[in-house]
């Protein structure tokens, strides 16, 4: 039996904002000497899945991390605007701790599960509506059995995994983040997409057991 159509979302590497913990958005910042690394690792075991198709966020930190699997498996890379971290506005640049002295109030809304436009920026809403239809473009031009990489970023990963198995906006802060260059798998389904694995490291492994 055909495993059906897969989406493999996968996060760049570590940059130095992630490790100052800086909320980064839409700035172009590099990967760090470990986030190549890391890249590098991870690309070793997804190109043993052997990807049918690869598309990638156009920010340098998601096109680092895409050439290193385009490297070992030889396909063309598509780069998309639509598939950038959320943009953040005055967020962007400021440390964890920064955002909570300067923007409580908003940050406690937005945990909560508030529709926030965070810094004056975009709304996760507004992330998935034009990262999710790019991802499932790009998944319609599978075979049946296709698997496609997505390179991209956490923020934008998370609200495109909820949009696409159609959970409700206020419950996509229940999908934990990922790791640097971890990912998360969508496997198709007589009833559409389903969550797979969440921020996995090692090759997806089949489910065996009463609900396979």
């Amino acid at each position: 039996m055909s495993p059906g159509r897969r989406i493999v979302l996968w996060r760049h590497g570590q940059t130095a904002w992630n490790l100052e913990r800086r909320f980064q958005g839409t700035t172009d910042i590099p990967l760090t000497t470990e986030g190549l690394n890391q890249a590098r690792r991870s690309a070793r075991l997804l190109a043993g899945l052997k990807p049918d198709a690869i598309i990638s966020s156009d920010l340098i930190r998601t096109r680092a991390t895409a050439a290193e699997l385009v490297e070992l498996v030889g396909l063309e890379v598509t780069h998309h605007e639509a598939l950038r971290e959320t943009y953040a506005g005055v967020w962007q640049g400021l440390t964890h701790q920064e955002i909570l002295d300067q923007h409580g109030e908003q940050y406690a809304a937005w945990r909560r599960g508030e529709p926030v436009r965070r810094g004056g920026g975009e709304l996760e809403t507004e992330v998935a509506d034009r990262a999710a239809p790019v991802v499932q473009a790009a998944a319609d031009k599978l075979p049946d059995d296709g698997i496609l990489v997505v390179v991209s970023h956490g923020g934008t990963i998370r609200t495109t995994i909820g949009k696409l198995i159609g959970l409700d906006p206020g419950a996509w802060e229940a999908l934990g983040g990922l790791s640097n260059c971890c990912w998360s798998v969508l496997g198709d389904s007589v009833r559409g997409w389903r969550l797979l694995e969440h921020n996995a490291g090692t090759l997806p492994e089949p489910v065996l057991g009463d609900d396979d």
